[in-house]
């Protein structure tokens, strides 16, 4: 490892829990295509998740069974096996919103389609001579998740604080789906970090890795929430905006710029560690309460 033991961030030691993959399912006849009542735009830019991460955790999972064979620590490959079985679930969830966004005449193959190129071909499995070339790739693509999953873990300790929804009268499945996700993102938090100081750990990659994780996920969230507005069949020259963005941010319906602005430094200090933000309590605590996460449980009893 390239860092030295005295710069090695501290985990908090207390937010580490076992990880397990809850077999959800989510009923969306009910769920209507604006699903924050009177904001299309909102609605829409949160439901760019569901074009994002089907893609984006069946790569996360591709790259973790390829590095199994790197993790000397047998506790971080309990976690890293148990990660992979809750990123698994996450894309199988999100997946299965797009037919019920196809059924209200919002086609979302098109965008699909190029975020599964990114994933499959520009950041896939690359035809290089073995040894350092091909550990190389592997690296880059283990700290770009590291990066990646920063921001799915300030999303998801966002939307289990994100009271502003329900006060709309947000459709309760979908938050449901967003919040059992989030629970689990921050559940997780801290192990896509720690297989990055684990098998390499290099500041000057996890710097170089952010910026393009960052900047990619800016690119892909700003092109997503335009593609949902300009072709939503109820809108007439429906356009997503910054502006729009950073005022509903302000009031609670998304993440307010501010936050997602000081998230940059809190993940290139050299002291960061994901168990230092969110709550794994708070979390536990929803799942513990989730109408999804708890039909799962009581489906696995009965069949055991």
């Amino acid at each position: 490892m390239s860092n030295t033991q005295a710069r090695l961030p501290r985990p908090v030691e207390s937010e580490r829990i076992p990880l397990k993959a809850r077999k959800v399912s989510f009923s969306w006849e009910d769920t209507p295509l604006h699903w924050v009542p009177g904001d299309p735009f909102t609605t829409h830019t949160i439901n760019v998740l569901h074009l994002l991460l089907p893609a984006g955790e069946r790569w996360f999972v591709h790259v973790y069974k390829q590095v199994l064979p790197y993790i000397r620590d047998e506790r971080l490959r309990e976690d890293v096996i148990g990660f992979i079985g809750q990123e698994a679930m996450h894309s199988q969830a999100h997946d299965e919103v797009l037919p019920h966004l196809k059924d209200q005449g919002l086609d979302p193959t098109p965008y699909t389609a190029q975020v599964d190129w990114l994933f499959e071909k520009l950041l896939g499995d690359r035809t290089l001579p073995p040894g350092r070339p091909r550990r190389w790739w592997l690296m880059e693509r283990v700290a770009l998740i590291a990066a990646i999953e920063h921001y799915t873990a300030f999303l998801g300790d966002w939307v289990l604080n994100a009271g502003e929804l329900d006060r709309r009268g947000a459709d309760p499945t979908m938050l449901d789906l967003l919040r059992w996700h989030g629970a689990e993102e921050v559940e997780h938090r801290s192990v896509a970090f720690d297989l990055f100081l684990h098998v390499d750990g290099s500041y000057a990659r996890r710097v170089r890795t952010w910026a393009v994780a960052f900047s990619a996920l800016v690119f892909l969230w700003q092109r997503g929430a335009r593609f949902f507005m300009e072709n939503d069949p109820t809108l007439i020259d429906g356009r997503a905006t910054f502006m729009a963005f950073h005022r509903r941010g302000r009031r609670g319906l998304l993440p307010s710029t501010g936050a997602m602005l000081r998230s940059i430094p809190r993940y290139l200090g050299h002291a960061y560690h994901p168990s230092q933000e969110g709550s794994t309590e708070q979390a536990v605590a929803y799942l513990a309460a989730s109408p999804a996460a708890l039909a799962a449980e009581k489906s696995q009893e009965e069949a055991a």
